[in-house]
C-alpha cells in the first residue's frame, strides 16, 4: 500500500509539473485550459494526502466532493475551452508558418503571445520577450527602431477603436522595412489586448524604387528625344534669320561705303543723303525683326528644355501659345510636308492661368503623334482648333490618318502604351494626361475611328 501510494503520488506530481511547464511555455494558447486541469487534479490529491497523513478528518462525503470539483474543472477545460481539441495546436502551427510576425500585448503592455516568425525576423528568443514590457523590449533588442512615442499613441488608439492602425518603419540593424499594424482584441466588447502584426515590406519597397527609377529613366529618355527634335527645329528656325541678318549687315556695309564716298562729292545733294539714310533704316528694321524672331525662338526652346516639375504659376494668352507652337513645330511640319490649320474660334487674347511651357509640350506632342500617324504620307492636314464655352476652353488636335486600334483606345491614359512599336515609349500621352490633370486641373478626351482619324480634346477650365 505504501509503495503503491508513493508511486501514484510521484506520477501525479510529475504529470502536474510537466503540465505546468507546458502551460508556462504556451501561455498564450493553453493557460486557462491548463489551469483548470491542474486545479482539478491537485484538489482531490491534496485532500487524499491530508487524509492519509491524518492531518484532516476524512469523512465519507469528502472524497466525492473533491472528485466532483475535479470533474467540474475537467468539464470546463474540455468542453468550454476545448482542451482536447486539435484546433489550438493546429492554429499554433499555422501562425508559426505565416510570413508575418506578430505580438499580442495585454492591458499592461506585456507580451503574452507571439509566433515563431517574429522570433526569426528580429533574432530574439522566446524567454527574452515573454511577459516582458513592450517598451523595455524596444529599448534592448533589434526592435528599438520603433519610436516609443508613436508606439504608445497607437496602442492607446487601438484600445478605443476597432479600426486597424498602421505604422511604416525602417529597421536599420535588420536593413528591412516593416508595415506594423495594431488591432484591438475584444471579448464581449471588453478589451483584452492588442495584436501587433509585423509585415515585411522590404521587397515591395525595393520593387517600388526600381519601378520609380525605371520610370524616371524612361521619362528622361523621352525628354531627351524631345530635346533632339527641338535641336533640329532650332537649327532650322535660327538659320534663316541669321543668314538674313548677315545679308542685312552686308547691305549696311555697302551703304556705309556709299555714304562715306558721297560726303565730299559735290554732285550728291541732300535728297541723296536722305535716300541713303532711308535705306539704312530699312535694313536696321529688318535686323530688329530678325533678332526679335530669334529671341522668340530661344524663349520657346528654353521653356521646353526645363523639366516638367519646374513649372511656374504664370498666365499667358492664346496668341502667345500659338506663336510658340508655330515656332517649335515649324521644322517638323515642313520636313513631313504636313500643314497645320489653326482655327481660333475664340478671342486670341483669352488669358489662361498656368505654365505655358507645359501646355506647349502637351500640344506639340499630340501634333507630333498626328504627323507620325500619317506614316510618311505628304500633303496632309492637321487641325488645331480653339473653342470656348461658359466654363471651359477646348483645344482640339485632329488628324485624318488611320485612327487608333481598339486595344490602344481601351488603355489610353491608363498606362504607358504606344502604337510606334520599339520606337515608342508610351510616355508622351501618359505624361500629357498627367500634366493637364495636375497643372491645369483639366482633362483630355479623344475620339477615334479606324481608317478615319483621331481627335484629341484638351479641356481647360476657365
Amino acid at each position: 500500500m505504501v509503495v503503491h501510494s508513493l508511486y501514484s503520488y510521484a506520477l501525479l506530481l510529475f504529470a502536474i509539473l510537466n503540465l505546468i511547464k507546458f502551460s508556462v511555455k504556451n501561455a498564450g494558447f493553453f493557460s486557462k485550459q491548463s489551469l483548470l486541469i491542474i486545479t482539478g487534479t491537485i484538489f482531490p490529491v491534496i485532500v487524499n494526502i491530508l487524509g492519509t497523513c491524518n492531518i484532516i478528518h476524512m469523512s465519507i462525503y469528502l472524497t466525492p466532493i473533491s472528485f466532483t470539483i475535479a470533474i467540474v474543472c475537467f468539464a470546463l477545460a474540455i468542453f468550454k475551452f476545448k482542451f482536447l481539441s486539435v484546433a489550438p495546436i493546429a492554429l499554433q502551427k499555422v501562425v508559426d508558418r505565416i510570413s508575418d510576425g506578430y505580438l499580442v500585448i495585454n492591458d499592461d503592455n506585456k507580451i503574452i503571445d507571439f509566433n515563431q516568425t517574429f522570433l526569426m525576423l528580429f533574432h530574439v528568443k522566446a524567454d527574452d520577450i515573454r511577459n516582458k514590457d513592450i517598451f523595455k523590449i524596444t529599448k534592448n533588442t533589434k526592435i528599438k527602431d520603433i519610436n516609443n512615442v508613436q508606439l504608445s499613441n497607437l496602442l492607446d488608439i487601438s484600445k478605443n477603436t476597432v479600426n486597424t492602425q498602421s505604422l511604416t518603419t525602417y529597421f536599420e540593424k535588420l536593413n528591412k522595412h516593416f508595415n506594423i499594424e495594431f488591432s484591438s482584441l475584444n471579448n464581449n466588447n471588453t478589451y483584452i489586448g492588442t495584436l501587433i502584426l509585423f509585415k515585411d515590406i522590404t521587397q515591395h519597397m525595393e520593387d517600388m524604387q526600381t519601378i520609380k527609377d525605371k520610370q524616371d529613366s524612361l521619362m528622361e529618355s523621352e525628354r531627351l528625344a524631345s530635346l533632339g527634335q527641338l535641336i533640329g527645329g532650332i537649327a532650322h528656325n535660327l538659320k534663316t534669320p541669321i543668314m538674313s541678318i548677315s545679308g542685312a549687315a552686308e547691305g549696311l556695309t555697302d551703304l556705309v561705303k556709299e555714304y562715306n564716298l558721297s560726303i565730299e562729292n559735290p554732285n550728291v545733294n541732300f535728297q541723296d543723303h536722305h535716300a541713303i539714310a532711308k535705306d539704312m533704316s530699312v535694313w536696321i528694321d529688318k535686323i530688329k525683326d530678325y533678332t526679335k524672331y530669334m529671341s522668340d525662338v530661344i524663349t520657346a526652346v528654353k521653356g521646353q528644355a526645363v523639366a516638367l516639375s519646374e513649372t511656374e504659376n504664370i498666365s499667358f494668352d492664346l496668341e502667345e501659345l500659338v506663336k510658340r507652337i508655330d515656332i517649335l513645330m515649324k521644322h517638323e511640319l515642313k520636313n513631313a510636308i504636313i500643314y497645320l490649320n489653326v482655327h481660333m474660334n475664340t478671342n486670341s487674347k483669352l488669358v489662361i492661368h498656368g505654365d505655358v511651357n507645359s501646355l506647349v509640350q502637351v500640344i506639340n506632342n499630340m501634333i507630333s503623334n498626328a504627323i507620325q500617324a500619317y506614316n510618311g504620307k505628304t500633303e496632309q492636314e492637321i487641325n488645331l482648333d480653339f473653342n470656348q464655352d461658359d466654363k471651359n476652353l477646348t483645344i482640339s488636335i485632329e488628324d485624318h490618318a488611320s485612327g487608333l486600334p481598339k486595344k490602344v483606345k481601351d488603355k489610353l491614359f491608363k498606362e504607358m502604351i504606344t502604337t510606334k512599336g520599339k520606337n515608342g515609349t508610351g510616355l508622351g500621352l501618359y505624361i500629357s494626361y498627367s500634366t493637364i490633370k495636375a497643372h491645369f486641373n483639366g482633362n483630355i478626351t479623344f475620339e477615334s475611328e479606324e481608317g478615319v482619324g483621331t481627335k484629341f480634346n484638351i479641356i481647360l477650365p476657365l
